[in-house]
This record gives C-alpha cells, structure tokens and sequence, in this order.
C-alpha cells in the first residue's frame, strides 16, 4: 500500500478560503503569513488570478461577459482541488498565474 503525504490542514484550509471572494482571499492571505505553506501559496497565486482576469473580462463588453463562464468552471476546478488539497495547475491559465504571481505571494 501506497502512503500518501499527510496534508497539512491550516495549508488546506487556507487554499480553500482564498476561493471565496476577494475577502476571503484577504483573509486568507493573513493565515498564510501566520503559517505559509506550499499548497496555501499556490491556491492564493491561482485563485488572485482567476480574480484578475475576471475583472478585466468584465471591462470587455459581451465576448467578456460570455468568458466569464469558463472562467467559473476553472474557479470551481480549483476549489475541487484545494478541497483535495492538490497543487495542480488549472487548465490553459494555471502555469501562468504561477509564474506571473510568483513574486507576489
């Protein structure tokens, strides 16, 4: 059998927290500086970009508006994987959110 790493909660926890809201993501971020861990700062990186990039989407008048969809399957993708507490890049925007946000969080 196989053992699994054991998941650190308070890095769980925080990775789920910053997926709700540009608050949560707050408070998160201030739990993180309490305790940073891998997984936490790789959900707050994905989750301030998936924020981001809705914002400038809804600047852009019906073809933002339509991308905003995808946009909430890719938010809900990585809430799914906080809650498993994975670190896997979203789909097409994940490794950029990583790399551009690197310097942030």
């Amino acid at each position: 059998m196989i053992q699994q790493k054991p998941i650190n909660k308070h890095g769980k926890n925080v990775a789920i927290i910053a997926y709700f809201t540009i608050i949560g993501w707050i408070i998160a971020l201030l739990m993180f500086g309490q305790k940073p861990t891998r997984l936490a700062a790789f959900h707050l990186r994905q989750s301030l970009g998936l924020f981001l990039t809705g914002v400038v989407l809804s600047f852009i008048p019906l073809i933002g508006w339509i991308l905003v969809i995808p946009l909430l399957v890719l938010w809900l993708i990585g809430l799914i994987q906080a809650c498993e507490g994975e670190a896997k890049p979203l789909p097409m925007v994940g490794n950029f959110y990583q790399q551009t946000l690197r310097y942030v969080i």
